[in-house]
């Protein structure tokens, strides 16, 4: 390939993501036909062949795969490039990723993780679907999955539960009614235990967390929530014991190639020492429930 073109190269990388050609044209706003000749084009440039082509789409061939790794550690540094020629102050940013509930508890408590006088600027990124590291959507990642694959680490952190609340009303109310994030918008197994539920009324649905809570500390009904937002609620209080079903590991996960970075690696350790200092609170402590 005499003459890498990258806007071809990024193109192969939504078409790869993306799976085939409709999820591609989906995302760039290119016709599929298009991105079909400029990926053939592209193989003929290469000389390799790059995919297998069948009725459901387009999967890599082992020359695409490596091609893959190569545009991938391209577009990771093309958005390390992009966010240092838009920070007119040339400090570095570091992204914390983590679901609503958990960035909410990062910025309730801004001043153990980062100060005006750091010399890096902060991002609290709330991702209820999740970031992808390997693209540098975000250095760090709070979640309950481990990562499995890919140039990631990760650092094993508290436990969290998950427990049903409701205003001390609500929670005495002979029939239970109860709020839940709507079943297209629920992603984490706390989000959809509900509804899951034959024997659980629904009377209430939301799209997002922080809705969720309003609408509990407003007495629309009860709602599962982690115990580290349920018990720092003065207006809530918690019915029964954490389900145990909800209960996961969080890990503080992050690139292997950006925790050497003076930055990110304060940014972990603020972050073990925010979470582990209150690993009581993650776990629910006790308290008197309201019954059911």
């Amino acid at each position: 390939m005499k003459d890498e073109n990258w806007d071809d190269l990024r193109l192969f990388l939504q078409v790869a993501q993306a799976g085939g050609l409709v999820g591609a044209a989906e995302r760039t706003g290119i016709s599929a036909p298009t991105i079909g000749r400029r990926m053939l084009a592209l193989e003929r440039a290469t000389g390799h062949s790059l995919f297998i082509r069948h009725s459901k789409g387009y999967g890599l061939a082992p020359d695409g795969e490596v091609l893959l790794q190569h545009v991938q550690r391209m577009e990771a540094e093309a958005v390390a490039i992009r966010r240092w020629n838009e920070n007119g102050y040339c400090l570095p940013i570091v992204s914390v990723a983590g679901n609503s509930w958990l960035s909410m508890f990062l910025a309730r408590h801004l001043s153990a993780i980062w100060s005006p006088q750091d010399p890096f600027r902060l991002c609290i990124k709330a991702s209820d679907a999740g970031v992808d590291l390997i693209f540098r959507e975000a250095e760090i990642e709070l979640t309950h999955q481990r990562p499995a694959a890919g140039n990631l680490a990760a650092r094993q952190s508290v436990r969290i539960c998950y427990a049903a609340y409701a205003t001390r009303k609500v929670a005495e109310e002979d029939q239970e009614r109860w709020v839940s994030i709507g079943r297209e918008q629920a992603t984490a197994p706390a989000d959809k235990w509900i509804s899951r539920q034959p024997d659980k009324w629904i009377s209430i649905w939301t799209t997002t967390p922080p809705a969720l809570l309003e609408l509990v500390r407003s007495g629309g009904g009860r709602a599962i929530l982690p115990c580290f937002i349920g018990e720092r609620e003065d207006g809530l209080v918690r019915i029964g014991e954490p389900v145990a079903a909800l209960t996961a590991d969080l890990w503080i996960t992050m690139h292997d190639d950006d925790r050497s970075r003076p930055e990110v690696r304060l940014m972990i350790d603020r972050l073990a020492k925010l979470l582990q200092t209150h690993s009581a609170l993650f776990t629910g402590p006790e308290q008197v429930a309201a019954a059911e």
